[in-house]
């Protein structure tokens, strides 16, 4: 073996060399060793960056090398030795042994034509681990079982809430739901336009359509007249049987019946006529000849009504044409007939009666769509009146026939005195309940209308009376007879009627005192009772 020992030799190092000794005698080494303890390695050190030289290759070593100057203490002058290569302490696998520096040596830079050599060590090796803690498991369950408590219970608070909305505007929709219905139907007391009494009337303004029909009978050329009246606020609907007897106005004043203004002033006048005697609006004129109302029966598949009477046949010993007895289904040519007949000394109010038992059985048959109903009108292919097109008389009689159909359909008759005018009665039970129950505000520049009702013994002074009226541009309506009275009068009923009634109080020549508020007639803006003061010219 050589005696001289390899400096790089990691397992057998070189000795350290003595430079001198202390005033003890004690031997003193080289400062390297010392260098060594200073630079040895740490493993939680930051390493130091590189600039392209080895971190490891510490320079202070290149200057030290073995010509390095130390003096032992309280020394001046010693020997001078190299001092041996520091020679680190073999350290255990996995443990990297540090570098050792070289003496006077240095190691390669890396360029670019050859690559940084590996590492001895990766940073990647070192990791700080905290001990676990016992009940750190515990404390995080704890955590996440709060947390999913109060998730839970926000959600449970989220989900009643959504509820309590939901349950809240259900109600309201069909609390409004509700009261719309009851509203629209009229059923909510003080609320509606209109209170509804007994016997189908309602207080206030009400809407109606009435339309005038002319049954015409072809084998006798009679004529059976009657009024369609559809209340729409109260949902009602009437058949007004008028009375041929029944006197009306012509266009000069003059009186005249309901037949014979069928007849001579055709279905305009006598339509006019009607709505100044009753105080209403006819929207239009139905004529409907006994050919036609076959074929309307026919075409609803016949009516079902209970005859009053026995209509005999064509021939003597024939069956009769129409049995009595109740619920008897009549086809077209059956209703046509019991329509018609009059029975010998029967009253004209039987006859008119009868045609009114027709006319509601025909509604209650025929369909309550307006267009269906207007097929059924066109169907019939009659000459209609132009006030009354098909398209409307077709509505108007679905409306009828929705009434019908429900059982809000009644059928009355207007009384008339045997003069042919109206009397009280008429005036209350048909004209103010079922036509209006007042006088509606006349149109722009129509005339004002004035009821006459003779209360002075002398049957001429209601034409005289009649005759003056006219003449200063007033529409005439008679009211009949009344017990005498002494002195004349001028009622109004409405204060906005109080001018007018003075002015009538002028034309007839009575005084202003004759001039009260009362009780007008329902059909008539002012009433007039001629008293045995009033002098006939």
């Amino acid at each position: 073996m050589n005696d001289q020992q390899n400096p790089y030799d990691p397992y057998h190092p070189p000795q350290p060399q003595i430079v001198g000794y202390d005033a003890y005698g004690q031997p003193v080494y080289q400062q390297a060793q010392q260098h060594e303890q200073q630079h040895q390695y740490d493993p939680y050190a930051q390493p130091q960056q590189s600039y392209g030289y080895d971190q490891y290759a510490d320079t202070s070593y290149a200057q030290q090398g073995y010509g390095y100057e130390g003096y032992a203490p309280g020394y001046d002058t010693a020997p001078q030795q190299p001092a041996p290569p520091d020679v680190p302490e073999p350290q255990p696998h996995p443990e990297p042994a540090p570098a050792v520096a070289v003496p006077e040596q240095r190691r390669p830079v890396p360029g670019p034509e050859r690559p940084e050599p590996e590492r001895e060590y990766r940073t990647e090796q070192f990791s700080f681990v905290e001990d676990p803690d016992e009940d750190s498991e515990d404390v995080i369950d704890w955590l996440k079982f709060t947390e999913s408590r109060s998730e839970r219970r926000e959600e449970a608070k989220r989900r009643g809430r959504n509820r309590v909305v939901a349950l809240v505007v259900v109600l309201a929709v069909a609390l409004i739901g509700g009261v719309g219905y009851l509203w629209s139907a009229g059923k909510i007391p003080g609320l509606s336009d209109q209170e509804t009494e007994q016997g189908g009337t309602a207080s206030g303004p009400q809407k109606r359509d009435v339309i005038v029909l002319h049954l015409h009978n072809t084998k006798n050329k009679e004529t059976s007249t009657a009024l369609l009246v559809n209340n729409a606020t109260t949902k009602q609907g009437t058949t007004i049987l008028l009375p041929n007897s029944l006197s009306v106005a012509n266009d000069d004043g003059t009186t005249t019946t309901l037949a014979k203004s069928v007849d001579d002033d055709g279905s305009t006048g006598t339509r006019e006529a009607i709505g100044a005697l009753l105080g209403t609006k006819i929207t239009g004129t139905w004529r409907l000849d006994t050919p036609y109302l076959e074929n309307l029966v026919e075409l609803v598949g016949g009516v079902e009504i209970s005859t009053d009477t026995e209509v005999p046949g064509a021939k003597k010993g024939d069956a009769p044409l129409v049995p009595k007895g109740e619920n008897q289904t009549l086809n077209g040519r059956m209703a046509v007939a019991y329509a018609t007949h009059r029975g010998s000394g029967e009253a004209e109010a039987k006859q008119l009666e009868r045609f009114g038992q027709v006319i509601q059985g025909v509604l209650r048959k025929m369909s309550d769509d307006p267009q269906s109903a207007t097929v059924t009108v066109q169907t019939l292919a009659q000459i209609l009146d132009p006030s009354l097109p098909d398209k409307d008389l077709g509505a108007s009689l679905a409306k009828l026939a929705e009434h019908a159909k429900v059982g809000d359909y009644k059928t009355a008759l207007l009384p008339v005195q045997e003069d042919g005018t109206l009397s009280e009665q008429a005036t209350s039970s048909v004209v103010k309940d079922i036509l209006g129950g007042s006088v509606s505000a006349p149109e722009q520049g129509a005339a004002v209308r004035v009821g006459v009702r003779n209360a002075s013994g002398n049957e001429d002074a209601t034409e005289a009376a009649r005759i003056v009226l006219v003449n200063g541009g007033y529409a005439v309506v008679d009211g009949g007879r009344a017990d005498t009275e002494s002195s004349s009068q001028v009622i109004y009923g409405d204060a906005a009627q109080k001018a007018k009634a003075e002015e009538v109080a002028k034309t007839l020549g009575l005084p202003a005192g004759a001039v009260e508020k009362g009780t007008a007639a329902a059909n008539a803006d002012v009433t007039v009772v001629l008293g045995q003061d009033y002098e006939v010219e």
